[in-house]
């Protein structure tokens, strides 16, 4: 029983199945409109400027039984493969470029198929047209023939352009590329060319016309662009000629010449006419209407003019001939007729040069003497010449002009027809110069103008210069400059001095003179123009070195010229150097040098540059002296007393040294002189006041001058006090004293104490206590009427005097010499007292600088009160 149940179940499967297969219907392609891109691709259409890759449409399909289908797309054989489909998508795709040109529809097989069962359907694709092509012009001749007589407004030539573009894109229309300088006119439908309205054709103008017709589309779209296409063509219209022009002259005006040895019956000129309608042109006769007074013929057919008889016989020398030129047509007669002037001339023949004459017939050398600088247009009157060209006519017209040195003359007049009186004339008399040229030198020229030959002929121009004084001598250079010793004896040669006068004769002749307030020493030979010096004379470079003065060179007739002379006296070594003293005193500080000082008077370096050297002192190698500037100080091993004392035994610790001053010039003199010098310990005063006396110990004016410049800040100090004093008061309304009253105090006047804690005296007794300042106007009433009471003033207190000195110097003994730089040379009296007390150098510097300070204390209280 299970064996049965099973074979029912297996049969049943098996019943099934036969039962789908016979039910399996196939797939079908889905139609969604005309105008859709999802379908089966009825009635599909595709412009064709679509680009490659593009999908342009999807096959869309189903299954019955809602199996997976897929989609296929194949073509004819011998068709382009234009599309490819995604078998799974149906995404049909561009593949190959479209042109509706070629083919405008593109069938194609599509298919859908489930797998078991396949549809196939044949498909029309409609390639749709894009404004891709230009019109183009046909395969015609664009060579029209026109007569040059036809109308404005005929129509001559018909083009035509096709566009394969359907629509707006395939439509034509016509137009000219330059429709302001032509004569033609297109219909713009059409493409009829015609001759514009008003216009005409002329062959004698121009024989052709090249016209460029443009033909353009209507326009469209390519590529998702507007575009509008054109293309042209060129038309070459040939005129066709007419006889409708008359003949015409070629080469007018016309000119003939009969010249004085031509022959009877000679061809003179030729005239040449043309038929003006040059395509097809007629015979032409020629005649002479009139003018040739039986004197000239012409030839019928070759237009030649012919002379009938000797030109010496004709009756005039200009001639108009008024010839015609006949159009004769092939049946013989007169179309039409044109009109010439021929003017014929009777030349004379250029046979004759122009000829120069003088006073006595032909003559080609003229000659002149005159003066230097004649006056500017002047006339040359010494000079008769005559020109004559003996041709007639334009042969007698000739050019004169002047060769040689340029702008002195020019000759009148500069053109001649036939003969002409020659005139020169002066043009630049400063050039006229004796002093460059004796003579001057030209040729007169005459050249013929407008003749082939250009005959000529010249004659010579010699003028003899006469001098004049019209020069003045002229020194070689503006100054001289000149050197002289001063050592030299009198009537010394200083400098040489040379003018020239270019005159001649004895206008030539220069005398030399001098002048100036530097004169006086020198003198001048008048005609050699050597300066010397007078024969007393003595100069000297000390006293004077420099002379300038004037020197004047004179012609016979008193015209002159100056030049500056500069005389400079060189310096002799004549001087030597001297000291103010044979022996000098001089106190030397160890550590500081002295100076001495000789003067050499000569004027100039070298010889007053002074060295100095020690020639001997004792002991020796003690002192070194600058060679420059005369500094004489101690070795530099030398730093104390003690090493002083250790080289000598005396206790003055003086010394006698010889020294030298010696210039540098040559040669060289030289002076000694003994210079004393005592060598002292330095001080040992301390702090800037101390070492500013040390400083100033030679030099006391230095110190006055400080002096003087404290006293003055003092001063100046105490009137901007009283200044602000004053102020002050006046602010608060307080009466100052009007003045105040100096008087002498009493012997029994107690003196007041000073409020000015700053200044304290160091004695009562000072000078300035003898006086008392008393305010006359204390004790009086109070003029304002204000009740203020004035309360009494205090006065400002003088500083009192230093300390009076304990002795004073007698002026005829004087204990010092004159200070130097370096130090004071101490005289034999206080040599003795410092021998006596010891030396003590500072005490002594300090007492003299306060002997001066007192002393100027005193008298600057005493201008003071």
């Amino acid at each position: 029983m299970k064996k049965i149940k099973k074979v029912d179940i297996s049969l049943f499967f098996t019943f099934v199945h036969v039962c789908q297969a016979q039910a399996d219907y196939a797939p079908y392609f889905s139609d969604n409109g005309p105008n859709s891109k999802n379908g089966n691709m009825a009635l599909f259409s595709l412009p064709e400027d679509t680009a490659i890759g593009t999908q342009v449409h999807i096959l869309n399909g189903t299954d019955p039984e809602g199996d997976p289908v897929t989609f296929g797309i194949a073509f004819e054989p011998g068709f382009k493969d234009y599309f490819k489909v995604d078998s799974q998508t149906g995404i049909v795709t561009l593949i190959e470029e479209l042109d509706r040109e070629k083919q405008d529809e593109v069938e194609a097989l599509i298919s859908i198929s489930d797998g078991l069962n396949k549809v196939v359907e044949k498909v029309r694709i409609l390639v749709t047209d894009a404004n891709d092509e230009r019109p183009e012009f046909g395969n015609m001749s664009f060579i029209v023939n026109v007569p040059e007589d036809t109308p404005s407004g005929r129509s001559i030539f018909q083009t035509q352009a096709v566009d394969r573009d359907n629509g707006s894109g395939g439509s034509v229309t016509y137009y000219l590329q330059n429709t302001h300088n032509t004569t033609f006119a297109i219909d713009r439908h059409s493409g009829v060319l015609c001759i514009k309205t008003g216009e005409a054709l002329d062959y004698e103008k121009s024989r052709m016309h090249f016209v460029t017709v443009v033909a353009k589309d209507g326009g469209g779209k390519f590529k998702g662009k507007y575009q509008v296409l054109s293309s042209s063509a060129t038309v070459t219209i040939n005129v066709v000629d007419v006889q409708d022009t008359p003949p015409s002259f070629v080469g007018l005006p016309y000119y003939g010449y009969v010249y004085e040895d031509t022959l009877s019956g000679s061809e003179v000129f030729t005239v040449v006419a043309n038929d003006g309608d040059l395509g097809n042109p007629n015979t032409i006769h020629y005649s002479i209407v009139s003018g040739s007074d039986d004197s000239f013929i012409i030839n019928n057919t070759s237009g030649s003019i012919m002379v009938l008889d000797y030109p010496i016989h004709l009756k005039k020398v200009l001639y108009e001939l008024k010839i015609q030129a006949s159009e004769v047509s092939p049946e013989g007669g007169v179309v039409a007729h044109a009109f010439s002037i021929v003017t014929i001339r009777v030349v004379d023949l250029n046979n004759h040069p122009p000829t120069f004459y003088g006073e006595n017939g032909p003559q080609n050398k003229f000659e002149l003497t005159m003066y230097e600088h004649p006056p500017e247009g002047e006339i040359l009157r010494g000079l008769k010449i005559t020109v004559n060209d003996s041709d007639q006519g334009a042969n007698a017209r000739f050019s004169l002009r002047l060769v040689g040195p340029r702008g002195l003359f020019r000759v009148v007049p500069q053109t001649v027809l036939n003969e002409a009186q020659v005139t020169v004339i002066v043009e630049n008399t400063e050039a006229i110069d004796y002093e460059k040229y004796q003579f001057l030198s030209f040729k007169l020229l005459a050249v013929e103008i407008d003749t082939p030959e250009k005959f000529s002929s010249t004659a010579d121009i010699v003028i003899h210069l006469l001098d004049t004084n019209d020069n003045i001598p002229w020194f070689s250079i503006d100054y001289y400059i000149a050197r002289i010793p001063e050592n030299s004896p009198g009537g010394s040669n200083v400098v040489s001095v040379t003018a020239t006068d270019p005159d001649s004769g004895l206008w030539s002749e220069v005398k030399y003179s001098i002048y100036g307030s530097g004169s006086d020493l020198f003198l001048i030979h008048p005609s050699t123009g050597i300066i010397y010096t007078q024969p007393w004379a003595t100069l000297d470079a000390e006293l004077k070195s420099k002379y300038n003065f004037y020197v004047k060179a004179e012609d016979t007739d008193g015209k002159y010229s100056l030049a500056e002379v500069f005389v400079t006296v060189l310096d002799m070594n004549d001087h030597s150097p001297e000291f103010n003293e044979n022996i000098l005193e001089k106190t030397m500080i160890i550590g500081a040098p002295v100076k001495i000082k000789a003067i050499d008077d000569d004027a100039e370096e070298p010889n007053n540059v002074v060295e100095y050297s020690i020639m001997q002192s004792d002991p020796d190698n003690i002192f070194d002296i600058n060679i420059d500037t005369g500094e004489i100080k101690l070795k530099s091993y030398i730093k104390s007393m003690d090493i002083v004392q250790n080289i000598t035994k005396q206790k003055d610790c003086k010394w006698s040294v010889v020294v030298q001053a010696k210039d540098r010039g040559s040669p060289s003199f030289s002076t000694t002189a003994v210079v004393k010098i005592d060598i002292t310990e330095a001080t040992q005063l301390k702090g800037p006041m101390a070492a500013f006396l040390f400083q100033s110990r030679d030099n006391p004016m230095k110190a006055l001058g400080v002096l003087a410049g404290v006293i003055c800040v003092m001063v100046l100090l105490t009137v901007l006090i009283s200044t602000a004093i004053f102020m002050r008061n006046k602010t608060n309304n307080r009466i100052m004293p009007a003045r105040h009253i100096i008087k002498k105090r009493p012997k029994d006047y107690r003196s007041r104490t000073v409020r000015t804690g700053w200044l304290k005296f160091r004695r009562s007794s000072s000078p300035s206590e003898k006086f008392v300042a008393e305010d006359p106007e204390q004790n009086r009433e109070n003029l304002n009427c204000n009740k203020n009471v004035q309360p009494p003033a205090a006065l400002p207190c003088a500083p009192a005097l230093p300390l009076p000195p304990l002795y004073l110097p007698k002026q005829n003994k004087p204990e010092w010499s004159v200070p130097t730089v370096s130090g004071s040379v101490a005289s034999k009296s206080k040599r003795q007292s410092r021998e006596n007390n010891g030396p003590n150098v500072s005490s002594a510097l300090m007492s003299e600088l306060k002997m001066k300070l007192q002393r100027k204390m005193m008298e600057s209280n005493t201008s003071h009160y």
